[in-house]
């Protein structure tokens, strides 16, 4: 079934952790043996090729660069031009993708219902290029608000304005604190310009500011629920409920660390804590049981987010094994057209209203 992925982080991957990602994932894995300087080096799940055996044929792709001061412990860059700087060379990854007839950048609605309809065809899909819409996680690259507007130019359709910890615009996870006068220019300026508003990692603080201000599409790319694992990363039931009522689409995502509650990250493992796709289903399912429906749910994996099998569901060894989530909704009693909608219906249907 054709199958859209809310959120990847592809060119980080292949500009950071240097992957190849024209590759098979067994070859990247391969190479990678006896690396230690990540910590999922040797547990790769996501590559192209994957990405076509699991009929993944649309995304939504990320840059991201974080902007750390001098008193802030995580990965960064010391000033917003070296993270736009980085953030350039994710996109030029991107563009190299395009030339090569890997990827195809969606940036309107007549190139989304193109490159759907190429992908529905019913022909071979292992030499399809992989569509992707860019988004911007965490606004620290962001010089100012010209380069918004630059970004824009370049395809960027989706932007959340935190990633983890203190940012320039928004604070974000393990963080708190309201909007700053810059994060609400900067949402207003999304507005402004039709970028789709990520709410994924804002702090709660953060969260209420920004759908306060802004008035545009809202979606959640790679988020779960804080009722059954409690983290501030998660959401609440509140909040779930307020961006139901701005028709969100929420991505589950598969990180086993936002799986399953009291996880050690080095230390827990999937199979010892059963952590597996349906782990994620049960997150999906909690949004449609406040929802009343299953309109709102979708994938955002966030696979190879700086984690790999080690930190994923046990039952997941690429992200082709996207394709058995069918069988498991099924099996829950979704009907076939809701299942539809968990796979792509629902990113379709707000994409069409985002940008019609």
């Amino acid at each position: 079934m054709f199958t859209i992925d809310a959120h990847l982080d592809l060119s980080m991957n292949a500009l950071e952790w240097n992957r190849d990602l024209k590759k098979p994932v067994s070859e990247i894995n391969s190479r990678e043996k006896g690396l230690t300087d990540k910590p999922d080096r040797g547990n790769a799940t996501v590559s192209l090729p994957e990405l076509r055996k699991g009929e993944v044929g649309l995304v939504v792709a990320t840059q991201i660069a974080r902007y750390v001061a001098q008193d802030n412990p995580l990965p960064g860059w010391n000033s917003p031009e070296q993270a736009w700087a980085q953030t350039q060379g994710q996109l030029a990854w991107y563009q190299a993708m395009v030339a090569q007839g890997e990827m195809t950048q969606i940036r309107n609605l007549a190139e989304l219902e193109s490159h759907v309809a190429l992908w529905k065809n019913e022909t071979d899909n292992s030499q399809k290029p992989i569509g992707f819409i860019l988004s911007l996680e965490g606004a620290d690259s962001i010089v100012n608000l010209d380069y918004l507007e630059k970004a824009y130019e370049s395809g960027l359709r989706a932007l959340g304005p935190a990633h983890y910890g203190p940012g320039r615009y928004a604070f974000g996870t393990d963080s708190s604190a309201p909007l700053s006068i810059q994060g609400k220019e900067l949402v207003k300026k999304m507005d402004e310009l039709g970028i789709i508003l990520d709410a994924t990692h804002l702090c709660d603080l953060a969260f209420w500011d920004a759908l306060e201000i802004y008035q545009g599409p809202v979606w959640a790319s790679h988020n779960n629920c804080r009722a059954l694992v409690d983290h501030n990363r998660q959401f609440s039931d509140e909040m779930i409920k307020a961006l139901i009522d701005r028709g969100a689409v929420i991505g589950g995502a598969f990180d086993a660390w936002m799986l399953s509650p009291g996880w050690v990250r080095g230390k827990s493992t999937p199979k010892e804590r059963n952590v597996t796709i349906s782990t994620v289903l049960d997150h999906l399912d909690h949004i449609c049981q406040i929802a009343g429906n299953a309109n709102h749910i979708g994938i955002g994996s966030d696979l190879d987010g700086a984690f790999g099998t080690e930190q994923c569901p046990s039952d997941l060894e690429t992200i082709a094994d996207l394709k058995k989530i069918p069988a498991l909704l099924q099996d829950r009693g979704y009907s076939e057209e809701d299942i539809e909608k968990v796979m792509h219906k629902n990113w379709l249907r707000f994409l069409r209203n985002a940008w019609s």
